[in-house]
């Protein structure tokens, strides 16, 4: 069995990083959702409930998605996994040089694993979690760059 780590912090999850997700099934057997955890991004919305919605979010692909948590580096993480992939999506220039470098970084510690990058489809290329946090908070409408429950949890104070 094929299987991709798709890491980040999903703070929230997106109409993109759905999109992703499908797109990765058509090329592996199963994701792992990676929810990490990073003191530089300071969450709002607690690991357990990010990975909640992810969940929830995800559902429709049954047992061919799973989401973690975890708090380690992530090449041990992908290890204890028994993957050999890590997916990533790239929606402009600087999300190539900071993922390119990211890539180098990881595979330097760990040469036996590969990077999958995709580009984002043209629909999803502008909407970042933090745009969406940022337009949730000045009240704006979020539904559609996030799946409902996500844009219901956010109306919701969550």
């Amino acid at each position: 069995m094929r299987t991709v780590v798709y890491p980040g912090s999903f703070n929230p999850i997106t109409n993109g990083h759905t999109d992703l997700v499908r797109r990765a099934l058509s090329l592996f057997d199963h994701v792992i959702v990676a929810i990490g955890t990073s003191a530089a991004k300071d969450p709002k919305v607690d690991l357990a409930d990010r990975v909640a919605m992810c969940e929830e979010v995800l559902a429709e692909y049954g047992d061919r998605v799973s989401v973690e948590g975890f708090n380690t580096l992530l090449v041990d993480y992908v290890r204890s996994k028994d993957a050999r992939f890590i997916l990533r999506g790239l929606r402009n220039m600087m999300d190539f040089d900071y993922e390119f470098q990211m890539a180098e970084m990881n595979q330097s510690l760990d040469p036996e694993i590969e990077y999958v990058f995709l580009p984002t489809s043209t629909h999803t290329s502008f909407i970042s979690s933090s745009l969406v946090r940022e337009i949730a908070a000045l009240g704006g409408d979020i539904a559609k760059f996030v799946h409902p429950s996500v844009a219901n949890a956010y109306r919701s104070g969550s």
